[in-house]
């Protein structure tokens, strides 16, 4: 598992700003030409939640990102085992 927790991460955080898309599409979409306050409110609620989740997902990718270039580094420099 720990081999793979960079990637889980990674596909995690793509996920994650995908979700974010699929929402921000289908809850926000396009703003309103003249909207009443209360639309625009609505609007400005569901554009932060969007954002959000755009802002963990990349995030959690930066972060798998990290992970795997720590341990390809680690791996690099540790001394392979030489058996009998």
């Amino acid at each position: 598992m720990k081999r793979f927790l960079p990637l889980l991460l990674m596909t995690l955080g793509v996920l994650l700003v995908g979700c974010g898309f699929l929402y921000d599409v289908l809850y926000a979409g396009i703003p309103y030409q003249d909207p009443t306050p209360e639309m625009t409110a609505r609007y400005n609620h569901h554009a932060r939640v969007a954002s959000l989740i755009y802002r963990t997902g990349g995030g959690v990718f930066l972060c798998g990102l990290l992970a795997g270039l720590v341990r390809w580094v680690a791996h690099r420099r540790l001394p392979r085992a030489v058996g009998p």
